[in-house]
């Protein structure tokens, strides 16, 4: 009996200062290659985005943010810097984009390689959103960011056993949770109508002249070197007084 109790707090203790170990190695691997000015940095230039990605798809801000900094070690990482790559996505078999080998849990594995840091961001989501294991968190509130970094761990995203346990050091140490609240949801919807108005490029392009039977019977492509856009009927009848600029049929 006293054999079993020793055995069973030995194990307690074990645990109690593997977790203490990797919260160390936790902090050495985030300060070590940068300060903490260095992660509230990363954090303030990539909060719009992990909002973006929140209200598009229901991923609280805070737990995409700890985990780019966990995972890119606030964007200083070899993966981040050759590949833009935030999250240590693996290749996995459907990705047909760009790659970059780095040894991880093997060696020489195969990493996606991104154009930028916000498409990083966005393919995260999507990897998330896409696959049934991790459907249950979408369950959860976008505020209950324990469950989320808990339920990340439990469909397999890490292999660390501890690694929920460092994305909520990560939100609580600095604040990252203020991102997932209601009234930031309503600034971010304003902030993703104005990101969308300023995406669409109004086409320069007026038409006039045309019947619309002859509209129907052709289609009407408006190209302004960059844009390619499918005019509408609408802005015939709009602004009948413009005058042709361009036009060229779609054979």
């Amino acid at each position: 009996m006293i054999k079993g109790t020793f055995s069973i707090t030995t194990k307690i203790k074990c645990s109690a200062v593997n977790f203490v170990f990797f919260l160390v190695i936790l902090a050495l691997k985030i300060n070590g290659q940068t300060t903490v000015a260095g992660v509230r940095t990363y954090i303030e230039t990539h909060a719009d985005e992990a909002i973006y990605q929140m209200v598009e798809y229901k991923i609280p801000a805070s737990v995409t943010l700890a985990q780019a900094i966990f995972e890119s070690s606030c964007g200083t990482s070899v993966l981040a810097k050759r590949s833009n790559n935030h999250f240590g996505i693996k290749c996995h078999i459907q990705w047909g984009g760009d790659t970059i080998r780095k040894s991880d849990d093997t060696l020489n594995e195969c990493f996606r390689k991104y154009n930028c840091i916000s498409d990083s961001y966005t393919d995260h989501s999507i990897f998330l959103k896409s696959r049934p294991r991790y459907r249950a968190l979408f369950n959860l509130s976008v505020n209950d960011y324990k469950g989320w970094c808990y339920g990340l761990k439990n469909s397999g995203y890490a292999t660390s056993p501890f690694y929920p346990e460092a994305l909520i050091k990560i939100i609580e140490q600095y604040g990252l949770f203020k991102y997932d609240r209601i009234e930031t949801l309503t600034i971010a919807g304003l902030m993703l109508e104005k990101k969308m108005e300023k995406d669409i490029i109004i086409s320069e392009f007026i038409c006039t002249g045309f019947s619309l039977e002859e509209f129907c019977n052709n289609d009407l492509l408006w190209n302004n070197e960059k844009h390619v856009l499918i005019q509408s009927l609408e802005m015939i009848i709009e602004h009948p007084e413009k005058e042709i600029i361009g036009i060229a049929e779609n054979d």
